[in-house]
């Protein structure tokens, strides 16, 4: 295993290929989004790995929508990764709990409305032949950092520790420029009432009074170490006053997540590379608020999918994966009329923004195997979010490679 400062990444992942190497074998991004029967259903990846379709060194990082709650108390994440990372095991020469260290599982529960339960497994694989010149594809890369003390969760060290990671994701991708990112996944750690406990026992700082209110500044630390890491702020900038306060701060390609499941930073970046090959692409769009349809008509429009009032079934075939991050606007407004989503008491507002938005593209797309996550502070305008979208290429881009 190497170390990149406070990171850890899996060795095989880190290599780049030879210059003999580059002239036979290009590496290629392979995404498989595959549907869960329950929270601890891995019955299609163990297929999968069964038959030789994934190689179990190939997987990079896996991210998915559980049907659990998606708060504090959401067990299904734990669960599910648990079951991954002893099905890995049987396939790798390590333990669940070093694999766990270096192949990120990113999970987001809350599968309301129409949203479906499924998870994408990210692949690396090197395929034999050159690759087309000048041809950008989607590249993958993802990190850990060091397990992060606990009085650092939701602060301005916790921001350059997501950034110092992000950095490090993007080098094990091969990307150089912030300007070819287009989604960049974190999970975070948070407090829970123990963890609160012990800090003041020690007689250590508490960043957040309550668990949730950790989430949130979790969230936020980590919108605005991406922020940091590609550009979009500034050293400067970075104050723990500006968290969860000033919203002009963000990032509009970040989407984070925050629970109890994980100690470490886990990060997946996901973007475009002159350095990778392949028929598939990724596009994002930053959305105003969750009635942004012209940004989710625009992002499949950026892939090449025909205008129209939803994709047709034929064209879905190409959809690889589709992730969304929501926020219920915090002024209680929506195009100029209220909304109850902040004051209702019976279910959170979370809830209901992952339902609404996720109905919203999922009217666009035709599909509901789309990952919505609510919680977007910093991440995309106030009161709104991003979505990013991955597909193969169209027909005729590829026939045209393949004519080149």
């Amino acid at each position: 295993m190497e170390k990149f400062g406070s990171i850890r990444t899996a060795a095989f992942r880190s290599r780049l290929f030879s210059k003999e190497q580059e002239k036979s074998a290009h590496v290629q991004a392979k995404v498989y989004r595959l549907s869960m029967a329950h929270p601890g259903d891995l019955t299609a990846l163990a297929t999968l790995l069964a038959t030789g379709e994934i190689e179990a060194q190939e997987i990079v990082a896996v991210i998915g929508k559980t049907e659990g709650n998606g708060g504090v108390n959401d067990f299904t994440r734990g669960f599910f990764t648990d079951r991954l990372m002893t099905l890995l095991s049987n396939y790798l020469d390590d333990s669940p709990e070093k694999i766990a260290r270096t192949v990120p599982c990113i999970l987001s529960g809350g599968t309301e409305g129409v949203l479906s339960p499924h998870y994408a497994v990210l692949c690396r694989s090197k395929v034999g032949g050159e690759k087309r010149e000048n041809e950008s594809a989607l590249a993958i890369g993802a990190t850990c950092s060091e397990d992060m003390p606990f009085e650092f969760v939701g602060t301005v060290e916790h921001a350059r520790i997501v950034a110092e990671t992000v950095k490090a994701a993007m080098a094990d991708a091969g990307i150089t420029d912030p300007a070819d990112l287009h989604f960049v996944q974190v999970k975070a750690p948070c407090l829970t009432s123990d963890r609160i406990a012990e800090l003041r026992e020690a007689g250590k700082p508490v960043p957040a009074p309550t668990a949730s209110a950790s989430m949130a500044r979790a969230r936020a630390a980590g919108a605005l170490g991406v922020a940091l890491a590609t550009g979009e702020i500034d050293e400067a900038s970075l104050c723990d006053e500006a968290f969860l306060k000033d919203f002009n701060l963000f990032s509009t390609c970040a989407s984070i997540s925050s629970g109890v499941e994980v100690l470490c930073n886990e990060v997946v970046v996901l973007g475009m590379s002159s350095s990778w090959g392949g028929p598939l692409r990724i596009a994002h769009r930053a959305m105003e608020d969750a009635l942004d349809v012209t940004a989710v008509r625009d992002v499949f429009s950026d892939l090449g999918f025909t205008n129209g009032i939803q994709i047709s079934e034929a064209d879905r075939e190409r959809l690889k994966a589709i992730f969304v991050k929501c926020e219920p606007d915090q002024s209680g407004f929506i195009h100029g009329a209220r909304h109850t989503m902040l004051n209702d008491t019976d279910i959170d507002p979370q809830r209901h923004i992952r339902g609404a938005v996720g109905g919203l593209v999922a009217g666009v797309s035709g599909d509901t195997r789309i990952f919505v996550s609510g919680g977007a502070e910093h991440q995309g305008p106030f009161g709104g979010g991003l979505i990013a979208v991955i597909a193969e290429a169209p027909a005729v881009e590829q026939t045209e490679g393949q004519e080149a």
